[in-house]
């Protein structure tokens, strides 16, 4: 007797298709992942291989001795107190600044965070514009096509992440197209002088017009700083998670030097290797730019050279103390024949070390009550070497109030005498 048995080939199918289908939705789902693992790999792979060495640009301007030549088409070393160039090469060439351009985009982004024209929560939605396909030609946020993300994380995945989608995605949000974003982006550089500066899109991405020069960026370095106090520790941050997605803050000198907290990378073939820093060792501030050279390794050894030749050759000195009386000036026509006048906050110059430092007083010429206390009635200028170094202002330190109108008159005719 001869037993049919069913056939096994259905059963096996339908096993396998049940053990498969887990596995390819896990697979869909790690795509973003392998591709940011992908383009991290490449990132490296293209740090490693650097291309010929360039030469080394002498500083065109310095203001202490022996300052570096640096392998790079500009770099620029700022105090950022006072906004002096320290030392400088090629500082207003308009080059490719590549995702440095994002500083600017991360600080539109913040300044309307604190006007109150954005809020954190804010929820930006990603375009198929701003939809970054992940591939290893651009950095990305990783955020899906259709998704949201709240105005927080986005501004992370601009500083931290460089994401080309995200910046994309804020520009959409606030000004309807990356172009209407450019707009605000070269209306705000030219408020904050920077003169070398001309966007065409948020991102960084090539494109003829454009360019911003050393000197620009360490502008736009400067008031992010300054401006962006809540949101500035971001810069610092070194890595964010989104997505599932964890990636590394690419300046290598947040890992290496506590005392840098800043601020961007960028790199295009076009722009070559480019860095923005800031460092803050006790008192004293610098930023420094780097613009093309030749690998990730060489933009952050020269920065690390400029702060270090920055920070041994310059010193923070106080021409005048805070509480001091500087002049005691002449008031005509007032309740009182002088008023005492002093700094209006502390007063600290940069100046090259064991550079001595003098100080001129100017007084407001005829000066008359009423006098405001707070009110300024003069300068003091600081100079070194016949060189001017800094001024600041000089305020009343207490209130003069005119005088009656007998007292007046007789005022009147004692300055006719010269009394």
């Amino acid at each position: 007797m001869q037993i049919k048995t069913p056939s096994l080939l259905p059963i096996l199918f339908a096993v396998a298709l049940g053990t498969l289908a887990p596995q390819s939705t896990a697979l869909a789902a790690k795509r973003p992942v392998a591709k940011a693992a992908a383009q991290k790999k490449a990132a490296a792979a293209a740090a490693k291989k650097a291309l010929p060495a360039l030469p080394a640009l002498a500083a065109e301007t310095a203001l202490a001795a022996n300052p570096p030549a640096l392998p790079a088409k500009a770099w620029l070393l700022m105090d950022y107190d006072s906004g002096e160039i320290l030392a400088a090469a090629n500082a207003d060439e308009p080059l490719p600044p590549a995702s440095l351009t994002k500083m600017m985009t991360s600080y539109l982004v913040e300044q309307s965070l604190a006007s109150g024209k954005l809020k954190e929560t804010d929820l930006v939605t990603v375009s198929e514009n701003a939809w970054c396909r992940g591939t290893s030609a651009e950095s990305c946020m990783y955020l899906p096509l259709g998704s949201q993300a709240s105005v927080i994380d986005i501004l992370r995945g601009i500083i931290i992440q460089s994401g080309n989608d995200a910046s994309k995605a804020i520009a959409e949000h606030m000004a309807g197209s990356e172009a209407g974003f450019a707009k605000l982006m070269n209306e705000e550089a030219k408020r904050l002088g920077m003169t070398r500066t001309q966007f065409a899109n948020p991102t960084g991405l090539p494109d003829p017009v454009h360019k911003s020069s050393a000197r620009d960026l360490a502008i736009l370095a400067r008031a992010i700083i300054h401006d962006s106090s809540k949101y500035y520790p971001i810069y610092a941050e070194r890595d964010f998670k989104f997505n599932g997605i964890k990636q590394g803050n690419r300046n290598a000198l947040l890992y290496t030097d506590p005392t840098v907290d800043g601020l961007k990378t960028g790199h295009t073939a076009e722009a070559g290797y480019c860095l923005v820093t800031s460092s803050k060792r006790n008192d004293m501030r610098l930023i420094t730019v780097i613009l093309n050279t030749n690998s990730a390794q060489a933009r952050a050894d020269h920065s690390r050279t400029l702060l270090g030749w920055g920070f041994g050759s310059f010193e923070k000195v106080t021409p005048i103390a805070a509480n001091a009386v500087v002049a005691t000036p002449k008031v005509s026509f007032g309740k009182a024949d002088t008023v005492a006048a002093g700094l209006v906050a502390p007063w600290l110059l940069t100046v090259p070390r064991g550079q001595q430092v003098q100080t001129t007083v100017e007084i407001n010429p005829n000066l008359e009550a009423p006098v405001a206390k707070g009110a300024v009635i003069g300068k003091v200028i600081a100079t070194s070497n016949d060189k001017t170094v800094g001024e600041t202002a000089l305020v009343a330190q207490a209130e003069v109030e005119r005088s009656g109108l007998l007292l007046r008159l007789w005022q009147h005719i004692a300055k006719l005498f010269g009394k």
